[in-house]
């Protein structure tokens, strides 16, 4: 079945210069595996074509059940150099949960 990444997570976003950090939450403990499985730095890199222009390196923190995504040059040079709507990427993370994926039936 196809979901989207917001019906099983739930995500916040920000930034650091021109480095874009989104956490990825799963909402329920047996979700994190599905989240490991298919969120991966290749997935989130083509998700964001176009705005991420440099890696995505992804970390894993099971006991929080999470997944934290730093998207390299993503912000058009940041806060203070960008002229982007959202030059900090605080949305970033609503966009990330569009992301489609497939998950097994039941969960």
């Amino acid at each position: 079945m196809r979901i989207r990444l917001l019906d099983i997570a739930h995500a916040r976003s920000g930034d650091k210069g021109n480095t874009s950090n989104i956490g990825l939450i799963a909402r329920k403990p047996e979700y994190y595996g599905v989240l490991v499985r298919a969120v991966t730095p290749a997935r989130v890199k083509e998700h964001f074509a176009g705005v991420c222009l440099g890696k995505v390196e992804r970390f894993e923190l099971p006991n929080l059940n999470a997944l934290n995504f730093l998207l390299y040059d993503a912000l058009d040079g940041g806060g203070t150099l960008s002229l982007r709507a959202d030059p900090q990427g605080k949305t970033l993370s609503t966009a990330l949960l569009r992301m489609e994926i497939d998950m097994e039936l039941p969960l």
